[in-house]
């Protein structure tokens, strides 16, 4: 792959929510292709470019815990809401001692004005120096993820595990039929509506890695490159 990227990234906590459980949150066994894409993210972004996630390597699989945390039922809006009227106790199924690398793809879009090269650099030096735009973390924003150079020593242990329909990542499809909510789209300045619809793959570890298939992500991504308009 001409546009790979690598990084190492670890934490004490870690919960990769399953979308099927709609009250409790339960996590997946390992990390899914689009929390890796959120911690390259985190790293570094820029409009031109996006990420496509080939595979994740295991370090530390982490042991299970279940945690209770107080969560609001509501999301705040622009109205101001009352926390202790909101307020609901909620049990989560989350990781601990977790350790993974990232590999993926740095892929140019249509409207892209600078070579592969430039981003690939600037992606490399933020990774050895530390720095990210927003703090980078394992699945839900309270578990922080710390990350750095892959090292030659940094080998997954041979785990096969079978893990079964897993979250690739989530398209946003413009559609004037289907005005759900809005976004941005990069390319166009002003937001667009449609909707979301998640994509899945079936999922196996696989000494120690797991391997998101590429035509998943063609699919993904035709899905976003596709709008419709009212007729």
């Amino acid at each position: 792959m001409a546009g790979k990227v690598r990084v190492k990234v670890w934490g004490d906590y870690a919960c990769f929510t399953r979308p099927e459980m709609k009250v409790e949150r339960v996590t997946y066994p390992v990390m899914t292709p689009s929390a890796a894409r959120g911690i390259l993210e985190a790293i570094f972004w820029r409009p031109e470019f996006r990420y496509r996630i080939s595979r994740i390597g295991v370090l530390k699989l982490g042991r299970q815990m279940v945690i209770l945390r107080n969560e609001i039922s509501d999301r705040q809006g622009r109205t101001p809401i009352f926390v202790e009227d909101k307020r609901q106790q909620r049990s989560s199924l989350v990781l601990k001692d977790v350790a993974y690398i990232i590999e993926g793809e740095m892929v140019l879009r249509p409207h892209a004005t600078e070579p592969l090269a430039k981003y690939l650099d600037m992606f490399a030096r933020r990774v050895k120096r530390g720095q990210y735009f927003h703090t980078p973390y394992l699945g839900t924003r309270e578990f922080p993820a710390h990350f750095d150079e892959v090292r030659e020593e940094d080998t997954p242990p041979p785990i096969q595990l079978s893990i079964g329909p897993m979250l690739l990542d989530v398209a946003y499809v413009e559609d004037k039929n289907r005005r759900e909510f809005s976004f941005r789209k990069p390319g166009k300045s002003a937001p667009v509506s449609g909707y979301a619809q998640a994509v899945f793959f079936q999922a196996e570890l696989q000494d120690g890695w797991l391997h998101v298939p590429k035509e998943k992500y063609d699919e993904l991504w035709r899905l976003e490159e596709r709008s419709c308009s009212t007729t």
